[in-house]
């Protein structure tokens, strides 16, 4: 099978959370109609190679609950929650999290078959990319057992915190949602759930554990 290794990146900025997920179902089943097609190809010159795609954006406020979810772990009332976000029930992986302007989402919609078709390496290796990103801003960012996503001071009773969450969806090998990296993002509408479905554990971002005002644009380079 020929393998495409090549991803194409598209930043689509502040966009509304239903927008940017019609876009991703239409990506990701473009994906999966072509190998279907594929599969129905006698002859192996026939068949074209899958397309990859990194989605970078930022959300207006919006809470998502994952299938898996519990929606008691939004504490707002439907009064509150008009005041406060939106609200989507989606059908990625996870549970509750939070989406807002200065949080770096990325949507890659890949093709795991183009690179190593294995779910549990595919999250590890998010979980690396934004290790190794934090690294650069003196960060040393963790893997919790149990738990997706990259947290900060993990060997520290009831200091543990998530700076990055990752959910997803996969069928066909063919991946989409991803990760939600806080960087210069507004904590305080954490407040309104248990994120990730965790009621003893907190979220950071990258400007308050570095203390400083951070260039999103930077960060997405890197």
């Amino acid at each position: 099978m020929l393998k495409n290794k090549k991803v194409i990146f598209k930043d689509l900025g502040l966009i509304d959370y239903k927008k940017a997920w019609d876009f991703q179902k239409k990506l990701f089943n473009s994906i999966i109609d072509k190998k279907l097609e594929n599969r129905q190809l006698d002859n192996e010159s026939y068949i074209k190679p899958t397309k990859n795609y990194l989605l970078f954006c930022e959300h207006p406020h919006v809470y998502t609950l994952g299938k898996s979810g519990a929606e008691s772990n939004l504490l707002l009332n439907n009064e509150e929650l008009k005041k406060k976000a939106d609200f989507v029930k989606i059908d990625r992986g996870g549970d509750i999290t939070y989406h807002g302007p200065g949080q770096i989402v990325g949507y890659p919609i890949l093709d795991l078959d183009n690179f190593t078709p294995n779910i549990r390496n595919y999250v590890f290796t998010i979980e690396q990319a934004i290790i190794n990103t934090i690294d650069e801003f003196g960060l040393k960012g963790e893997r919790l057992s149990g738990a997706a996503g990259v947290w900060l001071d993990t060997d520290k009773p009831g200091k543990a915190r998530k700076i990055c969450a990752i959910g997803i969806r996969s069928s066909r090998w063919v991946t989409m949602h991803g990760f939600a990296f806080n960087v210069n993002t507004d904590l305080n509408f954490y407040n309104y759930i248990n994120p990730c479905g965790f009621t003893d554990k907190k979220v950071s971002s990258l400007n308050i554990e570095t203390n400083s005002d951070i260039d999103i644009s930077k960060v997405k380079s890197k």
